[in-house]
């Protein structure tokens, strides 16, 4: 039994919560996974994991190893990392969790160019909207939007993202363009689901009054590409992000409405674990991110 083999087959079970996505995760069968995890046991004389057939769960003695293994696996791709930088280039897998929309449209070119400058370098990119958990879930990286709270992440920020409202021409034209936010009431809003609360009198409103009394068929989703085609169908008014509306607001297929309420910018960051300061696959990629977008971000460019 390779004991770091079966070390890092244990965390990865136990981080993707089951054998069958840790064997798909380290390119591995999910017999071979099972196999490590049971010497392991054997090998230490105790039970590391409760297996039903439908969950996996960890006992006492699981949870203090955990610990204590992720802690040693961590070290060793540290030192690995180390070593690559000493001969002047990254290397590794780098996990990274990112925004849907975002990345379809602007994430995925980035990471063609990266690995042109950085070819041992093997990314696995995962795409949601939630928050995940970087170190429970083994991310490197997570790019995030918003108004990031203090925690113990390293946060940097990347690009401003700005907010803002806009509409289809033609929906302007049969509906009225609004002068204020309570010219709003009557219109029809688009509603991003997990919009952000806040103190700022437009989203405050928006979020809160949601603009009064409104026309029916109100559509809500929790993604911003489904609003913006929509609003760009004539469908009502979004509160979107340019990163998003940009290239249709250049084009003329949407205008901007109350660009003296816009909202102040939120921010795109990255985010990850104090130990990944010295990983030369991190913070390649995070200098990569910070030259990419530009200032003001291309997006912006209309």
């Amino acid at each position: 039994m390779d004991r770091l083999d079966a070390m890092r087959a244990f965390v990865t079970v136990v981080a993707e919560g089951s054998f069958t996505r840790a064997a798909e995760r380290l390119a591995l069968s999910p017999q071979l996974v099972s196999k490590h995890v049971s010497q392991l046991e054997q090998h230490l004389g105790v039970r590391l994991l409760n297996r039903t057939t439908r969950r996996l769960h960890l006992t006492e003695a699981g949870a203090a190893y955990r610990q204590r293994a992720e802690q040693v696996l961590a070290e060793i791709d540290d030192m690995e990392s180390e070593l690559g930088e000493l001969q002047g280039q990254a290397r590794g897998q780098l996990r990274i969790s990112a925004p849907v929309s975002f990345a379809i449209r602007h994430l995925a070119p980035l990471i063609n160019d990266f690995q042109r400058a950085h070819p041992a370098v093997d990314i696995d990119l995962q795409l949601n909207d939630r928050k995940v958990d970087i170190v429970e879930e083994g991310f490197d990286i997570a790019l995030r939007i918003g108004r990031l709270k203090s925690s113990s992440l390293i946060a940097k920020r990347i690009a401003p993202v700005r907010l803002v409202l806009c509409a289809a021409p033609d929906y302007l034209k049969a509906h009225g363009t609004p002068e204020q936010p309570r010219d709003l009431t009557g219109h029809r809003f688009l509603r991003y689901r997990y919009m952000e609360e806040s103190q700022e009198p437009l989203l405050k409103w928006l979020s809160r009054d949601g603009g009064g009394e409104r026309e029916g068929g109100e559509l809500t989703s929790n993604n911003g590409d489904v609003l913006v085609e929509a609003a760009i169908g004539g469908a009502g008014i979004a509160l979107q992000p340019t990163f998003l509306t940009g290239e249709a607001i250049r084009q003329g297929r949407l205008a901007i409405v109350l660009p003296e309420h816009e909202p102040e910018p939120l921010g795109l960051y990255a985010v990850y674990a104090h130990r990944q300061l010295l990983a030369s696959k991190v913070r390649h990629f995070v200098d990569f991110l910070e030259g990419y977008f530009g200032d003001p971000p291309y997006w912006d460019r209309f």
